[in-house]
C-alpha cells in the first residue's frame, strides 16, 4: 500500500483530479492537509471518502504534521495548491518524495507570491507568447526543485488572466495526476 498526503490550501481541484484517478487503484491511499480551515478541499476529500485535516501553519514548521505524517505512515507528499513553503523537517523526511506543481514554466513567475491568479496576470502583463505548468521536487526555496515536467499552452495577445488560467489549468489536471502515477510506478 502507498500512502499520499496531499496538502493543499484552497479549492482543490488538482487534488481532486489525482484523487480521481487513482479510484480504481486498491493500492493507493490519500490523506489530504490543509492550512486552511475553510479550504475547499476539505470538503472535496470527504466527498470521495479521503480524510482531510486541518492544521494551522505552526503545525507544519513545529514537527506536528511531521508526526502525525509518520503515524500514518505517509509515502509520499503531494503539493496542490499549497502556499506555505515546506519545512525542513519534512523536506528532510520525504526526500525527493515531496511533489509541487506550479502554474508557469519555472524559472520564470516562481517564488513568494507567484502562485493562481497572480502568475497568469504577470504571464499577460509581460506579453508571453507561452505559458504553462512546471512540476517538481520542492526543495528549501520555493520553486526551485529538480524539473520532472514541463508543459506549455499558447497564449493569445487578446487573452486575459483568466483565459491563461484556464489553459494551464487543463494543463494541471491532464499531467499531474499522470506523472504522480509514473513517480509511484504504476
Amino acid at each position: 500500500m502507498t500512502k499520499i498526503a496531499i496538502f493543499a490550501s484552497g479549492t482543490g481541484s488538482n487534488a481532486l483530479k489525482i484523487i480521481q484517478h487513482f479510484s480504481d487503484k486498491k493500492n493507493v491511499e490519500f490523506v489530504v492537509l490543509s492550512n486552511n480551515k475553510d479550504a475547499g478541499v476539505l470538503d472535496k476529500a470527504k466527498s470521495l471518502g479521503v480524510e482531510g485535516h486541518y492544521f494551522p501553519k505552526s503545525s507544519f514548521n513545529n514537527g506536528t504534521v511531521l508526526n502525525f505524517l509518520a503515524k500514518e505512515k505517509v509515502d509520499y507528499v503531494i503539493l496542490a495548491g499549497f502556499l506555505l513553503l515546506v519545512a525542513k523537517d519534512i523536506l528532510d523526511h520525504f526526500s525527493n518524495k515531496v511533489i509541487n506543481i506550479h502554474p508557469a514554466l519555472l524559472p520564470k513567475y516562481g517564488g513568494k507570491g507567484m502562485y493562481g491568479s497572480n502568475v497568469h496576470k504577470a504571464v499577460v502583463e509581460n506579453k508571453e507568447a507561452i505559458s504553462g505548468i512546471t512540476i517538481h521536487y520542492c526543495n528549501s526555496e520555493y520553486d526551485e526543485g529538480q524539473y520532472i515536467l514541463q508543459a506549455s499552452t499558447s497564449i493569445l495577445p487578446s487573452d486575459t488572466p483568466e483565459e491563461v488560467g484556464a489553459k494551464v489549468l487543463k494543463l494541471e489536471h491532464f499531467y499531474f495526476p499522470r506523472v504522480v502515477e509514473q513517480l509511484l510506478g504504476e
